[in-house]
């Protein structure tokens, strides 16, 4: 005997994907503010999430031009004699300069140390309109002219000091302008002298910026053969600033303790620059992590403004989903509808976060005259993301409203 099959009196409902865009969209365009401010939390996490990682990368491409322009082309020698041999002099000769400058591939080079009395204690410095007794405390730094002109001073009056006040040993200064107003010194025309401990100098030049070695702006800067001619040579703290071309500095770093002390070479330590690769990646990193965590704490508030807005919806829409279910939707029905919602809501935000972040991009470079750098993979991901925290927001609203008994329902 053959046995029929029995076909339900009622089929089961089924659920179309164009009906469930449809209500979707319905259920989102219903309440356009709403849902505007839903998905706002999403715009500003995925444009912050566009916007930092465009911008690191942005950023990143001027370090390392940077880096390679100024720190890849300087040397600082450091004189490490004592470390050596306690009863060890000075590790410079005196024509360090004019040797180091020979060395192919170097621009400048000069040797700068901090005055100090024989007490240790640094110099007191006046103006001559100031009383003896009323000095200011400022350091005092011997500074040779290949020095000054390796840190590329800006010069905004007078003139910078230049090896014929070395080798004559001129009294003369130069200062910040910092450190000229501090002494009350606004021009140079009456040529205004300054009093280190007792000796008088004349202030030849007046600088507001220097590109290397920034420490010489809260100092006043004398020849180094006259700091040594008045106050002896260097005791500690003595180093040789270089600036080399493009290059040749890790080359040159090698070179100088040879051609300054054939005799003694371990008494110099050559510090050659860093690897801006290394330290673009670096400083990469940290903003990476810095920034991606404020974005990552943008999308978590997005996600709990779409959850909160997606449940207050279930609970408003109660009587919807209990005629729903009662009309035959099936549970998984009502759970894709509301997880579809907040998905497109995600998504849209995703969408304009993503537009929102490269404008953003874009617009500060041009402003910083940078290269605008967004790397493609992180356009493609960012409405991914926006989608993700759209679903993940709405997964509890929706399990929520699947849940939801149609006789309970309409009972409301």
């Amino acid at each position: 005997m053959r046995l029929r099959r029995i076909r339900p009196a009622v089929p089961p409902t089924s659920f179309a994907l164009n009906d469930l865009l449809s209500e979707a969209l319905a259920g989102t365009l219903q309440r356009p503010g709403r849902s505007a401010l839903t998905a706002l939390g999403t715009v500003l996490g995925v444009g912050a999430f566009v916007a930092v990682l465009g911008l690191t990368a942005t950023a990143s491409s001027q370090i390392d031009s940077r880096f390679s322009l100024l720190t890849a082309t300087e040397v600082t020698v450091k004189d490490i004699a004592r470390e050596q041999n306690e009863f060890a002099g000075p590790a410079f000769p005196d024509d360090a300069g004019e040797r180091v400058e020979r060395l192919g591939g170097v621009e400048h080079a000069g040797v700068h140390w901090p005055v100090r009395e024989d007490t240790g204690q640094g110099l007191a410095v006046r103006t001559s309109a100031v009383a003896r007794g009323q000095n200011d405390m400022i350091d005092v730094v011997a500074t040779a002219p290949g020095a000054l002109r390796a840190a590329v001073p800006h010069l905004v009056q007078g003139r910078l000091y230049d090896d014929y006040h070395a080798d004559t040993r001129q009294r003369v200064v130069v200062l910040s302008s910092s450190i000229a107003a501090r002494l009350g010194i606004a021009t140079l025309e009456a040529r205004p002298a300054v009093f280190i401990g007792d000796q008088p100098f004349t202030v030849i030049g007046i600088i507001d910026d220097v590109k290397r070695k920034p420490d010489m702006l809260l100092s006043v800067l004398v020849p180094h053969t006259t700091a040594e001619e008045l106050w002896g040579p260097p005791t500690d703290g003595a180093e040789m600033l270089i600036s080399t071309r493009v290059g040749a500095a890790v080359q040159i770093a090698e070179e100088v303790p040879i051609a300054l002390r054939p005799d003694h070479p371990e008494y110099l330590k050559a510090v050659p620059p860093p690897d801006p690769k290394s330290l673009r990646s670096s400083v990469t990193s940290d903003l990476n992590e810095l920034f991606l965590l404020l974005a990552a704490i943008c999308l978590v508030i997005g996600a709990v403004g779409i959850a909160n807005t997606t449940l207050v919806a279930v609970l408003e829409r109660t009587g919807e989903i209990g005629l729903r279910r009662a009309l035959g939707a099936r549970s998984r029905h009502v759970a894709l509808q509301f997880l579809t919602e907040s998905g497109a809501l995600g998504a849209l935000g995703g969408l304009v976060g993503t537009s929102i972040g490269t404008v953003t991009v874009v617009v500060v470079a041009v402003a910083r005259n940078w290269t605008p750098v967004i790397h493609t993979g992180t356009l493609a991901t960012a409405p991914v993301v926006g989608l993700v925290t759209g679903l993940l927001a709405g997964l509890y609203p929706a399990v929520r409203a699947a849940r939801i008994q149609p006789v309970e329902a309409l009972r409301r």
